[in-house]
């Protein structure tokens, strides 16, 4: 079985989220996509997110439909920062034998020196680095982060990174919905319309709950 593991603030989830993570699926042949809301995210310590459970419940409505996606609150149920290498330590235990694939954005990748054991990951997981059209360089060596390059080789026949322990981290651009959850927040903030930017699930519980009002501005 081949699980893929998509975190985020989904702050809030929007079509674009799930029409990548769609692409995504497809292309890589994956059974299962767990979509992993995170609850105090390391990196952006800054930011006034909506509360974790309303962004859960979010995630499990707009998720429902499709049964090859499933929300996970694995994050949520931890206390402290919301950490990679915890999430998929908890996949590879609760799921081995299973192959997993780790999504993350080309952006986020860029840091993963300032992950926690980001050295382990390669060996616990396939990476999904993913990207607008366009983006990516067409030179393999300049995408590879420094902390990274003494683990992974590269293989021009499969254009992907290789680890020793079988894993690979392969750099896909993304074709879908351009969308972000700040545009979707922004035009809330201006009491704008949401319609074919969120599913409708998601804009109704966003209405009946009163979120993303101007004080709960967040990037």
């Amino acid at each position: 079985m081949k699980i893929g593991i998509f975190g985020g603030t989904f702050n809030p989830i929007h079509l674009g989220h799930l029409r990548s993570a769609e692409e995504i699926r497809d292309t890589f042949a994956l059974d299962r996509i767990y979509f992993v809301p995170a609850a105090r995210p390391p990196h952006r310590s800054g930011d006034t997110l909506v509360a974790a459970p309303y962004r859960l419940r979010m995630v499990e409505l707009a998720v429902a439909d499709n049964p090859f996606f499933q929300a996970s609150a694995v994050e949520l149920e931890r206390t402290g920062p919301s950490y990679s290498i915890d999430t998929i330590r908890h996949f590879r235990r609760t799921l081995d034998p299973a192959a997993l694939f780790f999504i993350v954005g080309l952006d986020a990748f860029r840091d993963i020196h300032t992950w926690k054991d980001y050295a382990t990951i390669p060996a616990l997981c396939h990476l999904i680095v993913t990207s607008r059209p366009g983006v990516v360089s067409p030179l393999p060596e300049q995408l590879l982060p420094v902390a990274l390059q003494a683990a992974l080789w590269y293989d021009p026949a499969h254009t992907m990174y290789r680890h020793p322990s079988g894993h690979s981290l392969v750099f896909h651009e993304i074709h879908g919905l351009q969308i972000s959850a700040s545009q979707v927040r922004a035009l809330l903030r201006q009491r704008q319309s949401i319609r074919y930017l969120v599913p409708a699930p998601v804009a109704a519980y966003i209405a009946d709950n009163a979120l993303y009002q101007p004080e709960e501005c967040a990037e």
